[in-house]
């Protein structure tokens, strides 16, 4: 066990007096690949619920057709899957096969009330 962590330690001050770039983007991709789990499974700030979202388009839905109202609700089955749509579609302007753009409009209205909480 001590000569385990000798080694780790000699390793160690290796690369930090010599570091090596490939070891050192390895390390920070597996770090932030870390925290992002680490941040997920604890999840203690205050973050949005996707559903809220759908509850909140829900009285304006009476004019939607079923397959926006299966987008709408793919949209709102997680997080990733809200915030992947307003990067994508929301603040570039693009549009969205599925949604009428009056529709999508209102998506992405109801979407920016809670851009503070991704």
């Amino acid at each position: 066990m001590k000569k385990l962590l000798i080694l780790i330690v000699a390793i160690a001050i290796y690369l930090h007096f010599y570091p090596n770039a490939e070891v050192t983007n390895f390390y920070n991709q597996k770090k932030e690949y870390l925290l992002d789990q680490f941040a997920e499974l604890s999840d203690t700030k205050v973050r949005l619920k996707a559903e809220k979202i759908y509850t909140d388009l829900e009285p304006k839905m009476t004019a939607y057709s079923p397959e926006e109202i299966a987008q709408v609700k793919s949209i709102t089955s997680s997080r990733a899957n809200v915030k992947e749509f307003y990067h994508n579609i929301c603040q570039t302007e693009t549009r969205d096969i599925v949604l009428h753009l009056k529709h999508q409009k209102q998506v992405c209205q109801v979407i920016s009330n809670y851009t503070n909480m991704f």
